[in-house]
């Protein structure tokens, strides 16, 4: 079993889609190990989405996360990281596949409800910056 990260983003916890999405995590064979809520302050968002921020989106990705209260998730399953991003679908989702995360619940390619890990070693520095060892539970 592995675990990953998963973020319900602002516009979904405004939507009121994070019951159904933690169930669709759930029916795709994930483990909820620890959830929290939180508003992430700006030093947290661009800390945390730091990877990006020479692109163009950057500020707005760190506006948009800060505007309203997100849940990380720490999820476990077989080959966790590569199962999440199939079951969210892709960035945009008009391009997502049928029943993925961001193609039921996505507003747009910003406003696309729910981030998840991209690797195995990115997935263990996001659980750490939102999660200690004590708070996985097992």
């Amino acid at each position: 079993m592995n675990l990953t990260l998963a973020i319900i983003k602002p516009d979904a916890t405004g939507s009121g889609a994070v019951g159904r999405i933690v169930a669709h995590l759930e029916a795709t064979g994930f483990t909820v190990r620890s959830l929290r809520m939180l508003t992430m302050t700006t030093q947290q968002a661009r800390s945390f989405y730091a990877v990006h921020r020479e692109r163009p989106f950057y500020d707005s990705l760190v506006s948009f996360m800060t505007s309203g209260p997100c849940i990380p998730i720490v999820l476990e399953a077989p080959d966790a990281v590569m199962r999440l991003r199939q079951t969210i679908g892709a960035t945009d989702p008009a391009e997502a596949a049928e029943g993925t995360v961001r193609r039921l619940y996505a507003e747009s390619r910003e406003r696309n409800a729910i981030h998840g890990s991209d690797s195995d070693d990115n997935a263990r520095r996001e659980i750490g910056f939102f999660f200690t060892e004590a708070e996985l539970a097992r």
